[in-house]
């Protein structure tokens, strides 16, 4: 077996802690193995979200302690599958837009039907009302967050100028980069700011440094939380108090995460003019 290619594109600073101790040694132990056999990232895509698919299965017999536990067992076999196909295309070269896109088609995917799974076997108005709801504050929580992280990673090394994904004429990859990019939008003040400073790596440093406690609170909207806090909701009988956890706390916890990020880039971003090497000339 070829020997494990490592994957320096997180840091291990603003990783969710199961990440860093069970996903990925689980995702970099399988790498070689399906890097051997020619097993795509997309195929692997597929597979987590078939994963999914029938962890939503299990799911639906929730009151029945035995099946939330399979539904919680299938659901981080399909975050290994998750981690393992972005660690394919990178070690193999073969990312692409549409690759990008059903990464995260797949990942919100097997949320929506593990929620509708949930609210089908409750089988309310109010159950359905609050499955909605919660799904819609997923996505947003779950794009913000991944747009941040992206963010962060890029500003870490140093890359003021954001890269903008190959145009696609597929609708949803459209719709999908268009989301990704809403923030860059907002944040773009301190992407100047790093592309004009004198000392651009001095300054992603103290960046980095700096943005490590907004990105840590917002690891809280990984996949990982939600994952665990389904099966604990199913495991003590009422899928609604995941719901709930979903539209205030994680919504707070969104709200004080862009705003703490926000108020980083604030505090480091200078005008060119106040360099004290413009002020001499």
């Amino acid at each position: 077996m070829t020997p494990t290619i490592p994957d320096t594109s997180r840091d291990r600073r603003i990783e969710d802690p199961t990440n860093l101790w069970i996903i990925h040694p689980a995702a970099r132990f399988l790498l070689p193995w399906f890097i051997e056999r020619g097993i795509s990232a997309n195929a692997v895509s597929l597979a987590g979200l078939a994963l999914g698919t029938s962890a939503a299965l299990a799911y639906t017999q929730w009151e029945m302690w035995p099946f939330s536990f399979v539904g919680s067992l299938l659901s981080v076999c399909w975050l290994v599958a998750d981690g393992l196909d972005g660690m394919i295309a990178r070690a193999t070269g073969t990312a692409s837009p549409l690759g990008r896109a059903l990464d995260g088609l797949c990942d919100h995917g097997v949320f929506i039907l593990i929620y509708v799974s949930l609210a089908f076997s409750i089988g309310t108005l109010e159950g359905w009302a609050l499955a909605v709801a919660a799904g819609v504050a997923h996505m947003v929580q779950s794009n913000m967050y991944e747009s941040e992280r992206a963010r962060f990673h890029r500003r870490r090394n140093a890359v003021a100028t954001i890269a903008r994904p190959a145009p696609s004429r597929n609708p949803l990859v459209q719709l999908y980069d268009h989301c990704w990019g809403l923030l860059d939008r907002v944040a773009a003040r301190f992407d100047h700011a790093l592309g004009q400073h004198r000392a651009p790596s001095e300054l992603a440093t103290r960046y980095a440094a700096m943005a490590v406690r907004p990105m840590r609170l917002m690891s809280l909207l990984s996949a990982n939380v939600r994952v665990y806090a389904i099966f604990l909701a199913c495991f003590f009988g009422n899928p609604r108090l995941f719901w709930w956890f979903e539209l205030i706390p994680l919504n707070i916890v969104l709200i004080l995460g862009l705003f703490q990020h926000r108020t980083v880039e604030n505090r480091l971003t200078v005008p060119a003019n106040s360099f004290p090497e413009n002020k001499r000339n």
